[in-house]
């Protein structure tokens, strides 16, 4: 199975770019301390990359 990925919100968008919101909003996000699960893709790296001091990743298996 594939790698998947475990993102929670932990710091608010408050103060910060407006791109830097709008990628957490693609990444699924709508409010703080919400967590979304996403394939590890290099898409959803690049843009954790942008937005880690914002977010906290967890990498879990897929498989059950």
């Amino acid at each position: 199975m594939a790698k998947k990925l475990r993102i929670t919100w932990q710091k608010s968008d408050i103060g910060y770019v407006r791109k830097q919101r709008l990628t957490l909003r693609a990444l699924g996000f709508h409010r703080l301390n919400q967590t979304v699960e996403h394939d590890d893709t290099p898409a959803i790296r690049g843009m954790l990359a942008k937005v880690n001091h914002l977010v906290r990743t967890e990498t879990i298996d897929g498989s059950k």
